[in-house]
């Protein structure tokens, strides 16, 4: 959630890194206006269910949790955000309603949040929060960082203001590490590539958390997904075949999109899951964005790069750690992984024909395909592009992983 109210700023005319900038009690009540605005995304005209917002298991779920309305002068004050002062307040709600015919909002889905954190990004920033509050080894910060790691720690580092839409952690459920961890596994059956840290309480058994969690998981979610990929590259590869034999079967992709959908959908039912995905979306959201520039934070630690996953790695140095080896490729799909996953739950490519627009024609769709297609199999050695043994048609020579370029980033002063 935390991209969008950057866009907005950018809109203005100011940096996205203006979201830092704003005070922490804002931002945790536009968290609370973003959920509301969820329900006045205007409905996709044939898709089923007829209804565009966040497919979250129920229709109503939003309105549900969302806080009651509100006459003239309510007791609950508006986030008062300004998109042209970020140190600024107004009675008068923030970005969202800045723009009335936009529609409202759409968070990404949960598999954002799982290929984001899949980098060690929470546990490398968790570090940087520990040591900068409890010791100097990370040296001064600037006004900005300081900003910036008031927020951090406020909005996602200690429990969430009482009756929050992100307050997903009580006396049940107290640790956030493992409550994401939760979410990931029932969703699509995938823990985190790391464990958690032992000084955060990551104990000899480390899988524990799983106890409880039921027969409520979909444990073939990566076989479903990762053969979709595949029919969809064969799709791809030979949609320019004038003669000859084409494999591809728009049906059968369709068949998987419904099945992937119906997966998800059945982890949904009653609206199960919406509030952690909302929470964990903008968690992540919040550490991608401090990623995507040579943000003030960033700069204090010396950690300039070229790209988000750069500087990853340059912080994680600093505080003794490493990111995940695949760490480009996992922040560049996430939002690619994002879109096509929700699509495929809204019902777009429950039919052979929309399936067939994965593949055919060139389109930008197509294009993020084969986009996500490479990165996913790179990241996570899936061989999308190989056919099943026993097929004639000889395996790609394209290497398993995308080429990983050395990092030129210039570090000031390391």
């Amino acid at each position: 959630m935390f991209l969008n109210l950057a866009n907005t700023f950018v809109a203005q005319g100011k940096p996205a890194t203006s979201v830092f900038l704003v005070h922490p009690v804002q931002l945790s009540r536009w968290l609370d206006e973003a959920w509301a605005a969820g329900a006045l995304v205007p409905p996709l005209p044939g898709v089923t269910p007829p209804n565009a917002a966040p497919l979250l298991g129920a229709s109503q779920i939003i309105e549900d949790l969302n806080l009651p309305t509100q006459a003239a002068g309510g007791l609950i004050d508006p986030s008062g955000i300004s998109a042209t002062n970020p140190d600024n307040w107004s009675r008068v709600r923030g970005p969202l309603e800045a723009s009335p015919g936009s529609g409202g909002l759409i968070w990404h889905q949960l598999i954002y949040a799982y290929l984001v954190e899949s980098t060690g990004v929470m546990e490398i920033f968790s570090e940087v929060v520990r040591r900068t509050v409890l010791g100097e080894t990370l040296g001064s910060l600037s006004p900005e960082s300081v900003k910036w790691l008031r927020s951090t720690e406020e909005l996602f580092f200690r429990d969430p203001p009482l009756f929050s839409i992100g307050g997903v952690i009580s006396e049940m459920r107290p640790h956030a590490r493992v409550n994401r961890r939760n979410a990931y596994w029932r969703m699509f059956g995938l823990d985190l590539p790391h464990q958690i840290p032992s000084i955060w309480g990551g104990a000899t058994t480390p899988d524990a958390w799983k106890q409880g969690v039921g027969s409520g998981v979909n444990l073939d979610f990566r076989e479903k997904w990762t053969e979709l990929l595949r029919q969809v590259w064969m799709g791809l590869e030979n949609r320019k075949n004038a003669a000859g034999v084409n494999p591809t079967d728009p049906s059968y992709v369709a068949l998987l999109c419904r099945a992937i959908r119906d997966m998800l959908n059945q982890r949904r039912q009653g609206g199960a899951l919406a509030r952690e995905e909302f929470a964990y979306v903008s968690a992540l959201s919040w550490f991608d964005l401090t990623l995507r520039s040579d943000s003030p934070i960033v700069k204090d630690l010396k950690a300039q790069a070229s790209t988000p996953d750069g500087r990853l790695t340059a912080i994680a140095e600093r505080v003794g750690m490493k990111s995940a080896t695949r760490s480009r490729e996992l922040l560049e799909m996430a939002e690619l992984s994002s879109s096509v996953l929700r699509a495929i739950e809204l019902g777009i490519f429950d039919d052979p024909v929309q399936a067939e627009a994965l593949y055919s024609p060139a389109s930008q769709l197509t294009e993020d395909m084969n986009d996500l297609i490479n990165l996913w199999q790179s990241a996570t050695g899936d061989r999308v592009k190989e056919r099943p043994t026993g097929t004639a048609v000889t395996a790609s020579a394209q290497p398993l992983r995308v080429p990983r370029p050395e990092l030129a980033a210039t570090r000031a002063g390391a």
